[in-house]
């Protein structure tokens, strides 16, 4: 949440007073006591500064001239030679022996970029309390953000390039509602890894301390000597790839890097025959207007390879653009079990750790496209509360955090359902594989649309359907594109259903299985009546009951007891 600070005049190293909170036992970061503290002293710059810089830089190299003659016009008014000047200005200022007069320019306005970001850095700071995560920051407009540790669905750590150089990353505390993030931009990178593990202790609600054994705190380093040690870090850290240790014990499931990039090289043809049509469409309506038009045949030939170039190459770039962009994101991907959740790493250039607490998964879905099917490859989405609006879930970065197995076999999409749905009985399995995702087979426990109604899904009618279990409501549905839905009962939003008129006439009925924002979705069309009804009336009591028995919010209190 979202409150406005108000300007008090005070600053902000002097807050009211707030009893501080008491780590459990066993934590690992001495930023969790519940005092403010604040961000890297570099954060100023990787929050917009380095494009000032750059953008500063563009402006002066190629507006020189007249900011030099600006310069020489109001401290030197009198100096008409450099009017008179025709060459490089800077010429100008080394033969008029104002060298020493440039150089105290330019180090006055490094002195005041440092200033600025100085007392930017002074007003961000943030506090970790028994109860709540909060960021505070903003010199003229304050803003004051909070998120409680019992709602908190997620943190992730990520190390954007240019950070990751000198040892920097970022930390976001997704809460459970829109735009209810709360960033801590940035930290070093053994800094923010300890807050992280503190955030998911505190919101376990752990009542027992974690046999681990405290040693004596370290003296606190200078502000220089923590600069030097996170650049040294950073660097080595980005030459050996130790990022892939952040993920322990070790990962569940490994992808080979060529089984990746042929993955994403086969879904581009997705890509190419979509922006191949585009091209086709263009070209043919390029043709069909200079014919109409009695142009001759050279140049009709020289026009249609200059639209084919100028379309083409733009067209290729964006299939390689948009192809790499993927294969880039899902490298170096991990997968593991921690006390606190399921770890995900990912992330070639920019890298990714997010943690997901237990209970805080809405949906899961296997799915597995026709050109897959051949490898027997498949990929597993999530529903979760990303803490962001409906917009910025549409980014591709955003979409990245629900993409738990980019690409695997049938083993490793066993391991990764084991591990994001541990409370799924075994008894479950073969209604995933055998009926559900390869399904149908002989006996089939689904219900699906009736002959009838075979119009509303042509080829995948007898796939199209439902199944509901002790632990969830399974929809399976697709023939090109297979796919299972998984929504654990416990997490479930609700559950509804609809009639068209032709509904009426043909005697089914729409339903629909409700879930957070996300890439799954829960819409059937065309059950029989009946089946619909027994889903809303099914799955509503038994949410309720799986509800009042989940205690995933506080996972460690329940843990530990």
């Amino acid at each position: 949440m979202s409150t406005p600070d108000p300007l008090n005049g005070l600053p902000p190293e002097a807050p009211a007073a707030q009893p501080a909170a008491v780590l459990p036992e066993g934590g690992s970061s001495s930023l969790a006591d519940g005092e403010w503290h604040r961000m890297h002293p570099l954060t100023p710059l990787f929050k917009g500064g380095l494009a000032l810089i750059v953008v500063a830089g563009i402006v002066i190299s190629n507006m020189r001239d007249r900011v030099i003659g600006w310069v020489v016009s109001v401290f030197a008014p009198d100096e008409s030679r450099y009017l008179e000047y025709g060459g490089d200005p800077v010429d100008w200022v080394l033969a008029n022996n104002f060298l020493l007069v440039a150089l105290l320019g330019l180090l006055a306005l490094v002195i005041v970029l440092v200033a600025i970001f100085w007392f930017v850095w002074r007003f961000q700071q943030f506090r970790i309390t028994g109860d709540h995560v909060e960021v505070r920051k903003g010199i003229v407009f304050r803003s004051h953000r909070r998120a409680p540790l019992d709602r908190v669905q997620g943190v992730n750590l990520t190390r954007p390039f240019p950070a990751r150089i000198i040892g920097l990353a970022k930390l976001e505390v997704v809460g459970a509602g829109t735009d209810a993030n709360v960033p801590l931009e940035y930290l070093a990178t053994s800094r923010a890894e300890s807050v992280r593990a503190d955030i998911l202790r505190l919101a376990s609600g752990a009542r027992a301390a974690r046999a681990q054994e405290r040693t004596g705190a370290p003296a606190s380093a200078g502000r220089t000597s923590q600069l030097v040690g996170s650049v040294n870090a950073g660097v080595t850290d980005l030459i050996a790839g130790v990022d892939l240790a952040d993920v322990g014990p070790e990962s569940v499931v490994k992808i080979p890097t060529g089984r990746l990039v042929a993955s994403q090289l086969i879904s581009a043809v997705l890509w190419v025959l979509f922006f191949g049509a585009i091209f086709a469409v263009a070209l043919s309506a390029a043709y069909y207007g200079m014919t109409s038009d009695g142009d001759s045949g050279g140049e009709i030939v020289i026009a249609m390879v200059g639209i084919a170039l100028g379309m083409g190459v733009p067209l290729v770039i964006a299939v390689v653009g948009i192809t790499w962009a993927q294969i880039s994101k899902s490298l170096r991907y991990s997968i593991a079990p921690t006390p606190d959740g399921v770890r995900i790493t990912y992330g070639l250039l920019t890298t990714v750790t997010e943690t997901l607490p237990p209970g805080r998964i809405f949906a899961v879905e296997v799915t597995q496209s026709l050109l897959w099917r051949p490898f027997g490859w498949w990929t597993i989405k999530i529903n979760r509360m990303s803490g962001k609006s409906a917009s910025q879930q549409q980014s591709g970065s955003a979409q990245q955090f629900n993409v738990v197995l980019p690409v695997g076999k049938r083993e490793d999409v066993e391991r990764v359902l084991s591990l994001i749905l541990p409370d799924a009985p075994q008894s479950d399995l073969p209604l995933v594989w055998e009926h559900g995702i390869l399904g149908p087979i002989a006996d089939d426990p689904y219900r699906t649309i009736p002959a009838r109604a075979w119009w509303r899904r042509p080829l995948s009618w007898k796939r199209h359907g439902y199944a509901i279990t002790e632990f969830g409501v399974l929809l399976r549905r697709g023939l090109v594109w297979r796919k299972l839905a998984i929504f654990p009962l416990a997490r479930l939003q609700g559950v509804s259903a609809s009639q068209s008129p032709v509904g009426r006439w043909q005697r089914v009925s729409g339903a629909q299985v409700h879930s957070v924002t996300g890439p799954i979705s829960g819409t059937l069309s065309g059950l029989e009546r009946d089946d619909a009804i027994a889903l809303l009336e099914n799955a509503s009591r038994a949410a309720a009951l799986a509800a009042s028995r989940d205690h995933s919010h506080r996972w460690g209190e329940w843990s530990d007891a």
